[in-house]
């Protein structure tokens, strides 16, 4: 049976490895001056690049496809300027919430489902269930979206290497086979980009405003407190149909409702609106959806992050097939929890074929992995690695303790100050 894989070591493709396109959606709350959830409408109607998520109050701006990290990331900056400066003329003055974690909350009565009418009334159908099923307090949470295809270019000259007849098949059974993977390995995605130790009590104690939480997590977003499914999802890899039944199975037996109601940090995405049956008929990408927002920087995502899930998305795709049984997709979502831990050196990463180590000692094992396939790709890489091998070797290097030292103490006022300095940065104020 055909297996897809990059021939990484070929003349021809190595070159081409690093050449993919890059989309960004990037969630926000608004937020009024004294660090209160907005309860304005969006005023942003006009622009296809910047929407609504779950609330009313919920910013998303999605990108355009980028060729490189940098270009990704500027895009998101340009967009969210955008977003600052209609803030700045709100009659009163709002800002972004810079944190995953929300700031207070009084009740549910402040986070209000988006309002959609006309064709896109489901939308607004579709929110008031999610918001039945598991809260408007989980649905508060923001993070990003890291959205990755492959050049054509790259997907063309592989193909003639592979020994596929028909190149749709090809490309989907590649991206099919990277999602596999990312289950075993994506969880150091979630350790290297977790940015959100700190909560408002008001999140778990209603109406109890202004005190500090941790409990000892990075991010509460990715941890067993964030978004995940009442089950452990068993999904089938062997092709893209059988991946998209497999969903279609949890629908069927009333476990979910949609599609989109599958929690899990990676997604496989067809061309044009997600559904089962578009996916069946071609992927077009990889979703990531662990990423916190990270606010130590002025985008929300440092632009060596984004390089690193692509250097990772590309090995992946380049080593061999594994077996994946059902045990090791239960455990594989475990995997992902652990990583959301704050001390990564008391809980542990288990892989399929049964090594048990620390997150720490798991991860510095990978990217002695990473440095070893990326071997002469140039400095940028090696400084990406290297910048990603810090966070393992000190903890004091990982964005969450940075976060937690720094707004572990009047969480939501400082918090705030920040808003409204990253507010006069991106309008030169």
């Amino acid at each position: 049976m055909l297996k897809a894989t990059l021939h990484a070591d070929n003349p021809e493709i190595r070159p081409l490895l690093l050449k993919g396109n890059f989309g960004l959606e990037k969630e926000s709350l608004r937020i009024d001056g004294g660090g209160f959830l907005a309860q304005t409408p969006a005023h942003f109607a006009d622009n296809v690049h910047i929407v609504r998520d779950f609330s009313e109050n919920q910013v998303e701006v999605n990108t355009e496809i980028a060729p490189t990290p940098q270009e990704a990331v500027d895009l998101l900056e340009g967009y969210t300027a955008q977003v600052q400066e209609t803030l700045r003329h709100m009659d009163e003055r709002e800002y972004l919430w810079p944190f995953s974690n929300p700031p207070y909350i009084r009740s549910e009565r402040d986070i209000p489902i988006a309002q959609y009418t006309g064709d896109e009334a489901s939308k607004t159908v579709y929110r008031e269930y999610l918001s039945d099923r598991y809260g408007r307090y989980k649905m508060a949470f923001s993070g990003i979206h890291l959205n990755y295809s492959f050049a054509d270019e790259l997907l063309r000259a592989d193909f003639a290497l592979s020994g596929y007849d028909d190149f749709d098949r090809y490309r989907d059974d590649l991206y099919v086979k990277l999602a596999k993977k990312s289950v075993i390995y994506g969880w150091i995605l979630t350790a290297v980009m977790a940015a959100s130790p700190i909560m408002d009590s008001s999140f778990v104690e209603k109406g109890k405003i202004g005190g500090e939480l941790f409990q000892g997590l990075a991010t509460v977003r990715c941890s067993e407190l964030g978004y995940w499914n009442f089950f452990a999802p068993i999904l089938d890899y062997d092709s893209a149909a059988a991946y998209a039944d497999s969903i279609q199975q949890y629908i069927d037996n009333g476990l979910i409702r949609y599609p989109s109601e599958l929690y899990y940090p990676i997604r496989l995405k067809p061309r044009g609106e997600y559904g089962l049956q578009a996916l069946r008929e071609g992927i077009s990408h990889i979703e990531l959806r662990m990423v916190d927002l990270n606010p130590l920087v002025r985008a929300g995502i440092d632009v060596r992050d984004v390089l690193f899930s692509q250097l990772l998305l590309v090995w992946m795709a380049a080593t061999p097939d594994e077996v994946l049984a059902t045990k090791d997709q239960v455990q594989a979502v475990q995997n992902f929890k652990n990583a959301a831990h704050y001390d990564l050196k008391t809980v542990k990463i288990v892989m399929p074929n049964g090594d048990a180590f620390s997150v720490v000692k798991t991860a510095n094992k990978l990217i002695d992995a990473l440095e070893e396939f990326y071997a002469g790709f140039g400095p940028e890489v090696g400084e990406c690695l290297a910048f990603q091998r810090a966070k393992f070797e000190n903890p004091e290097n990982r964005y969450a303790w940075k976060i937690r030292h720094e707004y572990g103490a009047g969480y939501v006022a400082r918090g705030l100050e920040l808003a409204r300095k990253l507010q006069a940065d991106y309008l030169n104020e």
